[in-house]
């Protein structure tokens, strides 16, 4: 029998010609949760045979991919089990939550907690009889005949986007169809957990690549999820539920119409703000945190524009203008500067500085030069006037610990998150991480001349700081709003699918800018001409006033 060497994790083994990757996996030092394999960048079942000498690379929860196929797993184990303790039930999954995901029970009546242990424990039946999803390629047209066959009619318009043979996996008795390759079987998914918040809203928890493994645990955001709720009732009175009612739009030429009415709800997200802050007059320092790529710098100048309206003089200090020289910046544990941390401020400047503006005094603002790593002054003089009130954008303007100084009464939090309450189907969202990792790739080819590896690669050091220093304090904010455009991924679409497309096979990102342009292809494109100068959108694809 002709042998074969396979080389993984420093090692070398040989195996018989046509043996799966299953059976190899099993001298894998993490067989227990290898969820794929990776061959030449791109990602493969592991039913898959190894026919000639190779080198691979095992894929659990720990990376990228594994972490969107372990989420896929748990979304698929969650609807059998569900289904199968409840006749005639579904679930509609929502929005991302730190830690998991936001999902919606759809029943004849309203479960109790006992109820959801009944669908917990299903769930782990499912788990331990480790079943296979069974992976099926079928034509498109055998795939919408399917979903309208079971009322699926988003499934069914979604599908005409995607190639002429559709992965199709069943678990149990039920077929679905996902965005991302399904584990081998359901034995590999170990942790898991449930929160019921009540009225069929139910968080479901689980492992990712930022978690290295474990659970995390739960923190309730009911200022986020209440966010998403009022976008998805406005799209909802627009009668745009899903990614097809939004390519619809599209095809019958209406879309100019819904670009006008997403641009006004942003701005009239920016004036309601804006009301409660002069509601609270007593407020002096407005903080304004979000993640990257979230349009801090568009949402904190039309905030400043709407306060300047209504008779204030808004004073906007960043707090990137106070981080310490370069050469003094803190370093990570791999010995790379770490930008994200909060000792990357010089925060005893930047206090002293609020707490002379308090005083009456006039204060000195300086600027940071980022192409010779050190802070700068210009004469750039401000003194507040009896009606200033002074913006301050920033990563960590959320925590209280960046200004120690100033006295909670005198700061309203804002955290600018930008989600899409726009399903593609009812087991699918719209990923809030996928929109901002484009929103990036797109701004920073454009500003910096980055190439789409260099920004997938800083993404996940970026995300890290996120997770760090942004969303455990995200639930201290005052007002959430909503920076995405509903209709933004099909203009985004045009500027990022040629950057996707320039990633070679030989990079290691290549798997992940595959998958970005499938999710992408589920868009129609919009044509950029009806983007006005001064939307946010325009922070990322140009074009707009300060160009």
């Amino acid at each position: 029998m002709e042998k074969i060497k396979i080389s993984f994790e420093h090692k070398q083994i040989e195996v018989p010609k046509n043996t799966t990757y299953l059976e190899i996996s099993k001298e894998s030092k993490r067989k227990d949760s290898v969820l794929a394999v990776k061959k030449d960048n791109e990602l493969i079942p592991l039913t898959s045979h190894a026919t000639e000498d190779e080198s691979i690379e095992f894929i659990d929860s720990s990376s990228i991919e594994g972490a969107k196929m372990y989420k896929a797993a748990i979304k698929f184990i969650l609807e059998v089990a569900l289904k199968t303790v409840f006749k005639g039930s579904d679930i509609e999954y929502l929005h991302s939550v730190p830690g998991g995901m936001l999902g919606e029970i759809k029943y004849e009546r309203t479960l109790d907690k006992e109820d959801i242990s009944k669908i917990k424990k299903e769930m782990a039946n499912i788990i331990d009889e480790d079943l296979e999803f069974k992976r099926y390629n079928v034509l498109k047209k055998e795939a919408v005949d399917f979903y309208k066959a079971y009322n699926y009619d988003e499934k069914a318009i979604n599908v005409k986007t995607c190639d002429d043979i559709v992965t199709i996996y069943k678990l149990k008795d039920y077929l679905n169809f996902y965005y991302v390759p399904m584990p081998y079987s359901t034995g590999y998914i170990k942790k898991f957990e449930l929160k019921y918040l009540g009225e069929n809203r139910i968080v479901i928890l689980y492992p990712s690549n930022l978690t290295e493994g474990r659970l995390p645990e739960y923190v309730h955001h009911e200022n986020i999820i209440d966010a998403y709720y009022d976008g998805k009732s406005w799209l909802k009175k627009l009668d745009v539920p899903y990614v097809g009612n939004l390519n619809n739009l599209v095809s019958e030429r209406k879309i100019k119409e819904f670009i006008e009415s997403c641009e006004l709800h942003f701005t009239d997200e920016i004036k309601k703000a804006c009301d409660k802050i002069i509601r609270n007059n007593d407020k002096k320092f407005i903080m304004i945190a979000g993640p990257s790529s979230s349009g801090k710098t568009t949402s904190t100048r039309v905030l400043g524009a709407y306060l300047r309206s209504k008779g204030y003089d808004p004073i906007c200090i960043s707090t990137d203008d106070y981080f310490v020289d370069r050469i003094d910046n803190p370093k990570d544990e791999f010995g790379n500067y770490d930008f994200e941390c909060l000792n990357a401020i010089d925060t005893m400047t930047f206090n002293n500085d609020l707490k002379k503006l308090l005083k009456g005094e006039e204060v000195n603002l300086p600027t940071f030069n980022f192409i010779t790593g050190k802070r700068e002054y210009h004469n750039h003089l401000i003194k507040l006037k009896e009606n200033s009130i002074i913006l301050i954008e920033g990563l960590h303007s959320l925590n209280d610990d960046l200004t120690p100084g100033i006295p909670d009464k005198y700061k309203y939090k804002i955290y600018l998150s930008p989600f899409i309450p726009l399903n593609i189907d009812r087991h699918n969202y719209i990923s809030t991480l996928d929109l901002r990792l484009i929103r990036r790739i797109v701004r920073d080819n454009r500003t910096r001349g980055y190439k789409v590896d260099e920004v997938i690669e800083k993404w996940q050091s970026v995300r890290n700081g996120e997770e760090k220093y942004i969303f455990p304090y995200t639930h201290q904010a005052d007002i959430i709003i909503n920076t995405a455009l509903a209709y933004e991924l099909g203009v985004l679409k045009v500027y990022a699918e040629p950057l996707l497309l320039s990633i070679d096979t030989d990079s290691k990102y290549y798997e992940e800018a595959r998958r970005l342009l499938k999710f992408l292809r589920s868009f129609y494109t919009i044509t950029s001409e009806y983007v006005t100068s001064s939307s946010i959108l325009r922070e990322f694809i140009g074009g707009n006033d300060n160009d």
